[in-house]
């Protein structure tokens, strides 16, 4: 086959236009940091970016729900606590008021504080975090405890009749992160709340009669250190799913890394290589094209 100047013409200037494509090609991957721009480059890291992408993001959702598990542990621990605390200070006052040496003006006084400590156990019950009421179960969007004016409190009966608000915190592990509002706000303790603070207003009460609340504020007491520790041993359970999806997420964003990040180095070398390959080829193409008649007449 006779090979003609055009020819030659065509095949070096499609040579060229192919060695400048690779040169942005490698200009795009460096300024990106990714391998590919477009998933018509190279379908199968496209897709296998997109599974990867996927996996991330799921474990990035797992984590959201642990950071919450964790808000609403720890805030309900730190109110039970205070609960704890109370409770703590009601048994002393009990304890005191419970001798025949006082009087019943000093009883009373001690009723205004049982009292005021009712009105705090009703705002602790009341708890929230971002917006929801940690210590009413599944019906978290309203509170637990309402109080009326004569001092009765009344459970919320559909959050103690759902009694769970439950996460999803990794691949098939849902868990309850919440105190159950049936073992430590309760209408019982509530109502013996109440009945303490009649007896000490009671003029005509006896010692006897407020020191059978000492019992009842123990049994209270051991329902609120239960539950903390129900929190705590949760609390452990939760940080190890937490360092474990702190793994796997590491472990996931390297392979995505790997599969789109592109090696600097490696590009580098290429593209200089590419660069010297266009640079010969213009020398060369420069060299084999035909000169006109004007060139010799100079």
């Amino acid at each position: 086959m006779r090979i003609t100047q055009q020819m030659m013409s065509n095949n070096l200037i499609q040579n060229m236009s192919d060695g400048y494509g690779k040169i942005e090609d490698l200009q795009n991957q460096l300024s990106s940091g990714k391998k590919i721009t477009l998933p018509s480059q190279n379908p199968t890291v496209a897709m296998m970016g997109i599974a990867y992408r996927t996996d991330v993001n799921h474990i990035e959702q797992y984590q959201n729900n642990v950071s919450t598990a964790q808000s609403w542990i720890n805030s309900s621990d730190s109110a039970l606590s205070q609960v704890n605390s109370i409770l703590q200070n009601i048994r002393d006052l009990v304890s005191e008021a419970s001798t025949d040496t006082y009087t019943s003006d000093q009883r009373a006084a001690i009723g205004q504080q049982v009292d005021q400590y009712t009105k705090q156990l009703v705002t602790l019950g009341n708890t929230q975090v971002g917006g929801q009421y940690i210590f009413s179960g599944s019906n978290s969007a309203n509170p637990l405890l309402t109080q009326d004016s004569a001092g009765n409190v009344t459970p919320n009966s559909t959050a103690l009749s759902n009694p769970n608000f439950s996460l999803d915190l990794s691949d098939g592990l849902r868990m309850s992160v919440n105190v159950d509002p049936n073992t430590v706000f309760t209408s019982t303790m509530f109502q013996n709340l109440n009945g303490l603070k009649d007896a000490l207003n009671n003029p005509s009460s006896t010692g006897v009669d407020i020191g059978t609340y000492l019992g009842k504020i123990d049994t209270t007491l051991d329902s609120v250190n239960d539950a903390q520790a129900n929190l705590g041993a949760r609390s452990d359970r939760v940080t190890m799913i937490s360092n474990r999806l702190d793994d796997q997420k590491t472990t996931a964003t390297q392979i995505m890394a790997n599969n789109e990040d592109v090696d600097y180095p490696t590009a580098i070398v290429n593209l200089n290589q590419q660069q010297n390959v266009y640079t010969a080829s213009l020398s060369v193409g420069a060299r084999i094209i035909q000169q006109s008649l004007v060139n010799f007449l100079q």
